[in-house]
């Protein structure tokens, strides 16, 4: 077996954090080159024999005392012996990234659970060379950064996992303000997970966390994420989630045509808004002179209410359009005020959503003779003003 006259290494990548010359057969006058940024550790009957520095070196006795006891090798000459070398890379790597898969956190914005997952990347280098390529390497031939993260995927995730939790959890923080949080909580983590990589003859130069955020993977992620999208659109266009439900009930209602539909779509709005003033102004069959009074003022004020918007909700799509318009800018469908409030009602329409008008009476011919307005020729006082109607 020929021995080995010079042993060096040289890489184009910074992944590989140690790397085993293939051949054991040196002699005392085997050159070693180390280059910069590298280590070389020599290995023989499953000790250390010695550690090299930047530079060429030659494996004599004079560098290595301890091979005239391991081998009974003498002073001067070419004396043959076996030994292991390790190079170790001390360039920093910046490339290794890290990710937690889902795990559930109660947002105090929200006061719910909520699917999470978060994902960075971090740096290494290693610092103590001897204890990494005991603890880590072990009988390998190289060790690269994709090693230590399949080695460590358990381990990271599980330490990172439980310190990101604690510190959410500890200064209440919500979906809403994690991403300005980010480069404290990297910090925070970075001076736990020092601790865990000095074990291992490692140093953490660097600890970011580039992501914290819902998990779509998840159902309830999806579901979340969707119903903050919804409450978002909700807001940018000026109603809340109840008037939205209302919206969408009557609009089911009065499809179906009819004074039934046209009730239970009145009730209903007036449920789901937390009111049922709506749906109070509806039931008024043939009443007294003296219940039609206060009947007629209520309807009065919620006239005068409405006529002062600016603005008001169309029935096909619920979205807030111009009073002066003639058509909804958002979905075309033709605006139809109401001649007492000028809310939008639906084109088979035959009472307002909102104040009960009467739009399609029966017969057009009959009229109240105070005010002219539709009459269905079966009620007793006039809707718009109290009038006593026949």
């Amino acid at each position: 077996m020929a021995v080995i006259d010079v042993v060096a290494w040289t890489t184009e990548t910074n992944d590989v954090f140690a790397w085993k010359f293939p051949h054991q057969n040196l002699s005392t006058n085997t050159q070693l080159i180390v280059y910069e940024s590298q280590e070389a550790i020599l290995f023989s009957k499953g000790k250390i024999i010695g550690k090299f520095g930047p530079g060429k070196h030659t494996l004599s006795t004079e560098n290595l005392p301890i091979l005239r006891n391991l081998f009974g090798l003498p002073f001067g000459g070419k004396n043959p012996f076996f030994a292991e070398v390790w190079f170790v890379n001390k360039v920093m790597p910046l490339t290794i990234n890290w990710k937690i898969s889902s795990f559930r956190y109660h947002d105090p914005d929200y006061q719910a659970m909520v699917p999470l997952f978060a994902e960075g990347r971090y740096g290494l280098r290693v610092e103590n060379a001897e204890v990494f390529l005991v603890k880590l390497v072990g009988t390998l031939a190289s060790y690269t950064a994709r090693d230590l993260t399949d080695h460590f995927l358990g381990a990271m995730e599980s330490k990172t996992k439980s310190v990101l939790l604690s510190y959410l959890q500890n200064n209440r923080i919500g979906i809403k303000t994690v991403s300005s949080e980010l480069e404290t909580i990297s910090n925070f983590l970075r001076i736990s997970m020092e601790e865990f990589w000095e074990q291992f003859g490692m140093k953490l130069t660097g600890f970011f966390i580039t992501t914290i955020d819902i998990d779509q993977d998840t159902e309830d992620g999806r579901e979340i994420l969707k119903a903050m999208s919804q409450k978002s659109a909700q807001s940018i266009a000026g109603f809340t989630w109840q008037q939205d439900q209302s919206f969408n009930v009557a609009k089911e209602a009065l499809s179906k045509g009819g004074d039934v539909g046209l009730l239970g779509a009145v009730l209903m709005t007036g449920g789901l808004s937390g009111g049922g003033q709506m749906g109070q102004m509806m039931m008024t069959p043939a009443q007294t002179s003296d219940q039609t009074v206060p009947q007629q003022k209520e309807t009065e004020n919620t006239t005068n209410t409405l006529k002062n918007r600016k603005e008001v909700f169309c029935s096909n799509c619920s979205k807030k359009i111009p009073i002066t318009s003639k058509y909804c800018p958002y979905c075309g469908d033709p605006y139809l005020a109401c001649p007492r409030c000028g809310t939008d009602n639906a084109e088979n329409a035959k009472r307002c959503v909102s104040c009960g008008l009467i739009l399609k009476p029966e017969t057009t011919d009959q009229v109240c003779s105070r005010c002219g307005a539709p009459w269905d020729g079966k009620a007793k006082f006039c809707s718009s003003c109290g009038n006593k109607l026949g």
